[in-house]
């Protein structure tokens, strides 16, 4: 890598446990991120910063003008354009040592280990349950960590879901909430995003206690955060297969 950009991640490798080493590994590391709306936006541009050496962005829609309330890589100028390109655009020139890798389609059962058979870790920001159901199967069989988050109003979710160890999201939703636009404030994708993209650098690092059986929970309302512990389901569609 360039000296300058080790300067870049200079004081992220001050802390303990960091370092040289713990920077290559990031460099070395390539991390999807599913959906590029209110929370795929933060997490790869905080996943760019950091210098993560490959991103997959991966997301079907098109910039719409009722986005740009939350989804802060898309702007005025990018209202029709697909979101992946519109993200891409802004992450390459933030950090133009991490490589992006844009796809602009439906993720689905077909498609799925085509798009994310090269990644190290998967980030769950999408906003549609069937394709989270997708999601979380293909981690479980193929045994990648997946970073799970979900927003609503001015409440956010985030877990982190390690196959065979924790439980998965079959074993915490049978079904998903009624399909629809629902309200957000731009500030809850914001915090969830960080806790994504900080269980994302911890999993590559090797450092800290990850989101492993616990179930963040955030109000934005009274300003609380707390966690349940969760648990595997010996009766799990999905983890319980495999």
């Amino acid at each position: 890598m360039q000296e300058t950009a080790w300067l870049r991640y200079q004081r992220q490798m001050l802390l303990d446990g960091w370092g040289e080493e713990g920077q290559k590994k990031l460099v070395n590391a390539h991390v999807a991120v599913v959906g590029a709306g209110g929370l795929g936006c933060p997490v790869a541009l905080y996943l760019t910063a950091a210098g993560v050496g490959a991103i997959t962005i991966i997301d079907a829609d098109s910039v719409e003008e009722t986005n740009l309330n939350r989804q802060v890589l898309h702007w005025q100028k990018d209202i029709g354009k697909p979101k992946v390109l519109s993200a891409a655009e802004k992450l390459m020139e933030f950090n133009p040592y991490v490589k992006i890798v844009p796809i602009h389609g439906h993720l689905t059962e077909e498609t799925v280990d085509e798009w994310l058979r090269d990644v190290d870790i998967i980030v769950d920001a999408l906003d549609n349950f069937p394709i989270r159901q997708v999601l979380n199967k293909y981690a479980v069989e193929t045994r990648k960590p997946l970073v799970h988050g979900a927003i609503y109003g001015w409440e956010g979710r985030a877990t982190t879901i390690l196959p065979y160890e924790t439980a998965c999201l079959a074993c915490l939703f049978e079904e998903g909430p009624p399909s629809g636009v629902f309200p957000v404030v731009g500030t809850t994708p914001g915090v969830i995003a960080m806790v994504q993209a900080t269980e994302v650098l911890k999993l590559l690092l090797g450092l800290g206690q990850p989101l492993f059986n616990r179930y963040l929970i955030y109000d934005g309302l009274t300003m609380t955060f707390h966690t349940i512990k969760i648990r595997r389901r010996p009766d799990c569609l999905i983890c319980s297969h495999f």
